[in-house]
């Protein structure tokens, strides 16, 4: 088996280099690493390769399952070369998932990382409006799901990652609030947000994606965590 999970970090200001650094370092390493697994005279039977939900891009409230179209936008068509890398290892007959990944959520990095130091200031709050659903998971559902797509054989093709209980930003904010007892009563506005971090806020923190894992679900899996604030205080308490 092999999992690929490799990818340039798309948080920060998008400059023409960073983007590039985004696209390559998902898409042409998959094509890469897909050349040499076909080339070799051991293939294994199956194949995981990272996508995220960035798929579906700004979708507002629609309810986004793993049959949804690709939205518009640079992660939703990074997100589709990603995937669309994989095509010569299903056509050889392996098996293949493209994980559509959502925000993954650990006190060790990432998003909720990056929100830990300002709410414990108490200088937390939502971003926008507030709105924007965030499709989260806890980063022990995600080792368990990943260890549950190897196994279920009749998984193929994008499986979403996500909690069952996708959150709005505010939703978010006040249940970090809550849990670090701090207020959450300073917002970010958008026109700041953008100001700062240019497409990086409008498609990522800005973005509306409210994502369900039908596959997931529909296969048995069986989630630790299926709502926010107990993913949240398991984490931080």
């Amino acid at each position: 088996m092999i999992i690929h999970l490799a990818g340039e970090s798309v948080a920060g200001r998008w400059t023409p280099a960073k983007k590039s650094r985004i696209r390559d370092s998902r898409v042409l390493s998959t094509q890469n690493l897909a050349s040499a697994l076909l080339s070799g005279e051991t293939r294994p039977k199956v194949f995981l390769s990272a996508s995220a939900i960035g798929y579906y891009g700004n979708r507002g409230d629609e309810i986004l399952s793993e049959t949804s179209s690709r939205g518009s936008g640079f992660l939703p068509e990074v997100c589709h070369e990603w995937e669309e890398a994989t095509y010569l290892i299903r056509e050889a007959g392996i098996r293949t998932v493209n994980l559509r990944i959502g925000v993954v959520l650990t006190p060790k990095g990432g998003a909720l990382k990056a929100m830990l130091a300002p709410f414990r200031f108490g200088l937390g709050g939502k971003i926008g409006g507030g709105q924007q659903w965030w499709s989260w998971i806890h980063i022990a559902d995600l080792l368990d799901a990943v260890l549950h797509v190897l196994e279920c054989q009749n998984l193929s093709g994008p499986v979403n990652i996500t909690a069952p209980q996708p959150a709005t930003n505010r939703d978010f904010t006040r249940i970090l609030g809550k849990i670090l007892k701090r207020p959450a009563l300073l917002p970010v506005p958008a026109f700041l947000a953008q100001a700062v971090l240019g497409e990086f806020a409008r498609e990522g923190l800005l973005a509306s994606a409210r994502v369900l894992p039908n596959k997931l679900l529909e296969t048995g899996f069986e989630f630790r965590f299926p709502e926010l604030a107990g993913a949240v205080k398991d984490l931080l308490c």
